[in-house]
């Protein structure tokens, strides 16, 4: 099988090739670099189908077409697998015997994958599913001929051209395809069974990795090391570290000049004052004495200089482009922690994902690690974000800067042109490959001069995963289970200062939050006491509609009801000409490149009158987007109404604009301190104020801890507080006779205490319309959490 074979398209069949004009490809071949099925939507494009064949290459590249329906059901947003199925249906080869009757189920398994949850469809979860799934595959292409596949793509992408022309389908063809997905229905009749599959993936003991002798690892870096190698998420990283470690030859800490070893040979020198000079030159003779000093032979004692170190701001950039994607950007994490957390390292790093723009990370957890591992940019190559770095946002010269990315990059002429402009900045260069080489370069006197290359053997470093562990239900020293969360609480959370957008729609105010949640609040200057929290006259929190909401926040939003009353979220992303809108209930999901269309650069997304309406007011028309059904825009006049109904809007949203609190949302230690007042994180939450209350700084010693089990903590008594990253705590305490209550979690402002009939407090937390019986937060604290806290300190003494 050569290239053309194996990326042949076929007249009448569910894919083509197809060409996006807007997205250049690395290779300089932008022609077919993008594969569609027609009137239904978009595959992939070719420059990330290549980067996930590349991942099958040491085990055979699965059959072309089984693994784009793979990928299509994988894919994000709204799948219409029924569509497709429909149209092969229509196929006259159906009517051959067998491959009209494998239709069914290997439609079946395309749907077990759509239902699967979406992290095991995301960043290298969805490279680790296909290689579960497609692995054993009996029509797989041999590692030989895969090899040669991809390499000869590599060589002449032009090729695709070949392929592109479409020959007619053969019943050989269409049944193959269609057997290998009704064989892996039979494999994996459920979701539960491929995630089974997914965790068991080569499921043996653990290996023992090699450990540098040179130092003992800082206990904090090797228990978050070992952390990441137990993690089956972040194993392929974690077991890579200290491989680094043991090879790399980077210098962790820099000294100034003048800072040299004090003492011995090093410290000494042929030029001096004569006090200085070493007591063994005056035993030599007179005449070889002042001989030797009339030479510049005799030896004096150098000045000593007092240590010190210069400081270098240190920062590491990992390119998340499409082609340091899968084996490379695990290798260019694994370097980058390497050397933050590497034993002599002792001064601060900062990283950043260089993609569209540059965005600052975290490492310091194995969550953090998980989550920008899936960070994938669009783009092909990192040379925009790369030069806003050096010329707009980090502009000194004090800089260390770490640059990590696939060797192949550096053929890229942007990416040659901006690390040469910046060579005096950027230090350290390290390149990144699918077979496991790291190579460090570094820049000194604008040259650049090759430190080292370290070859990782991934296939023994990956060969041993960590076991499954253990169900946690059945082990009671384990952390176990989140604890369950409602949607909503008695009272409204805090309102999030951090929003992708706001809506006015038919007189409610609802806010689109960077949680990707849907929130609706309102506005009143009702209050029931007007002496106290003046600040939130007007403003006050929210309640939550719908969660996980999945979207990209960029560009702009609107938001409407369809007819039956859904929520209908429409996007406008204008740097990719591109339309879309999602039905947050349902989920169901289309969009539509406007390239081509007349659309104004300045122009808005806002909605008017039962439509959405990319709006201008300068310009005679206008185009409406459809609300109910597939997306459709069309052309229409721009009525002076919409315009006149845009600036009302745009001034009510806009009294939201300051509607937001610094929520508590990180929790830690929670206990009771000295003081008898309760600890949360760090701040305890005071009465100082008449009928308030608030957190401040906590300045006592915590006397009593409560336990925490993920996200409840426990006291001795059996007292239990649960938190919810979204602003609030719920109280349960051990004595029956005391009530749940809820505080909200804020670092500012007054605070409001509420069971499920009673509130008192900041009426900020005080829903629109409330059966809660409204009293005096001091009757409240007495009543509630006096008892809550003092039922421990009993239990204590």
């Amino acid at each position: 099988m050569d290239l053309k074979q194996y990326f042949q398209s076929y007249e009448n069949y569910f894919w083509e090739w197809t060409t996006d004009q807007d997205v250049p490809d690395n290779t300089g071949y932008n022609e077919n670099n993008l594969i569609s099925i027609p009137n239904i939507g978009t595959i992939a494009y070719r420059a990330y189908i290549i980067e996930v064949l590349k991942e099958f290459q040491l085990i055979g590249l699965p059959a072309l077409n089984p693994l784009l329906l793979a990928l299509y059901a994988t894919n994000e947003g709204y799948l219409d697998l029924k569509g497709i199925k429909i149209e092969m249906r229509k196929n006259p080869l159906t009517m051959q015997k067998y491959v009209g009757d494998w239709i069914k189920p290997a439609f079946q398994f395309l749907e077990t994958l759509k239902s699967l949850p979406n992290n095991y469809k995301k960043g290298r979860n969805r490279i680790l599913l296909l290689q579960t799934i497609f692995s054993n595959e009996f029509d797989a292409v041999s590692v030989k001929q895969s090899e040669y596949i991809l390499n000869e793509y590599l060589r002449n992408p032009q090729k695709i051209a070949n392929s592109a022309q479409k020959i007619a389908l053969t019943v050989g063809t269409f049944s193959s395809d269609l057997r290998i997905l009704a064989s892996l229905n039979r494999k994996f009749p459920a979701a539960a069974i491929i995630i089974e599959a997914m965790k068991g993936f080569n499921d043996i003991p653990e290996l023992e990795d090699e450990v540098i002798q040179e130092e003992t690892t800082i206990e904090n870096n090797k228990d978050f090391i070992q952390e990441l190698i137990e993690d089956p998420k972040t194993f392929q990283v974690g077991s890579l570290i200290k491989r680094i470690w043991s090879g790399l030859k980077i210098p962790m800490r820099h000294l100034s000049p003048g800072e040299q070893p004090i003492g011995g040979i090093s410290d000494m020198t042929n030029k001096g004052e004569l006090s200085r000079m070493l007591l063994s030159e005056f035993a030599n003779e007179d005449e070889v004495f002042m001989n030797r000093v009339a030479n510049n032979e005799a030896l004096y004692i150098q000045r000593e200089i007092p240590p010190e170190e210069n400081i270098f701001e240190r920062i590491i950039l990992i390119d998340t482009s499409l082609k340091n994607w899968g084996t490379p950007k695990v290798l260019a994490f694994a370097s980058a922690i390497a050397v933050i957390k590497h034993p002599k390292a002792h001064s601060e790093c900062k990283v950043f994902a260089l993609g569209q723009t540059n965005v600052a990370i975290s490492l310091d957890k194995v969550e953090e690690v998980v989550d920008n591992l899936n960070q994938v940019s669009p783009v092909l190559e990192v040379s925009s974000a790369l030069d806003r770095f050096f010329q707009e946002e980090h502009k000194e010269k004090d800089l260390e800067v770490f640059f990590i990315t696939h060797q192949e990059n550096l053929m890229n002429e942007n990416i040659q042109r901006t690390i040469h402009e910046n060579r005096d900045r950027l230090k350290f260069l390290v390149t990144t490959s699918a077979d496991g080489e790291l190579n460090f370069y570094k820049h000194h006197k604008g040259a650049r001069k090759h430190v080292q290359k370290i070859v990782l053997p991934l296939k023994e470093l990956w060969a041993n995963p960590p076991q499954r562990r253990k169900n946690r239900d059945n082990d009671a020293s384990s952390s176990g289970k989140i604890t369950d969360l409602p949607l909503n609480y008695p009272i409204l959370f805090p309102t999030p200062t951090h929003k992708i957008a706001q809506f006015l729609y038919e007189g409610e105010f609802f806010i689109l939050s960077n949680k990707k949640q849907l929130l609706k609040t309102y506005l009143s200057d009702n209050y029931y006491n007007r002496d106290y929290y003046d600040y939130y006259k007007t403003y006050h929190g929210s309640e939550v509609l719908i969660e996980n909401i999945s979207l990209k926040p960029r560009g702009q939003f609107a938001l409407a009801k369809n007819k039956q009353q859904q929520f209908i979220l429409c996007q406008y992303q204008p740097d990719k000409k591109l339309i879309s809108k999602l039905n947050v209930n349902t989920k169901e999901y289309s969009d539509l490149n406007v390239t081509g269309q007349n659309i104004p650069a300045d122009s808005r997304l806002i909605y008017f009158g039962r439509s959405f309406y990319l709006f201008h007011a300068d310009v005679p028309s206008i185009f409406k987007i459809n609300i109910d059904g597939n997306i459709s825009i069309e052309s229409v006049k721009n009525d002076a109404e919409i315009q006149k109904n845009d600036t009302k809007a745009l001034a009510e949203i806009s009294r939201l604009n300051y509607n937001g609190i610094k929520i508590l949302s990180n929790f830690s230690k929670i206990g009771i301190n000295t003081k008898g007042n309760l600890v949360v994180s760090g701040n305890e939450l005071n009465k100082n104020y008449e009928n308030s209350i608030n957190f401040i700084k906590n300045k006592f010693e915590i006397k009593i801890f409560a336990e925490q089990n993920k996200n409840k903590f426990t006291f001795p008594d059996g007292s239990e507080i649960i938190t919810d990253s979204r602003g609030m705590l719920t109280f349960k305490s051990s004595n029956g006779n005391i009530p749940t209550f809820y505080i909200p979690s804020t670092e500012q402002g007054f605070l409001s205490l509420s069971t499920n009939v009673e509130f008192g407090g900041s009426e900020y937390y005080l829903p629109e319309n409330t059966l809660l019986k409204v009293k005096k937060m001091e009757d409240m604290y007495s009543e509630y959490l006096e008892k809550f806290i003092n039922q421990i300190l009993e239990y204590g003494a």
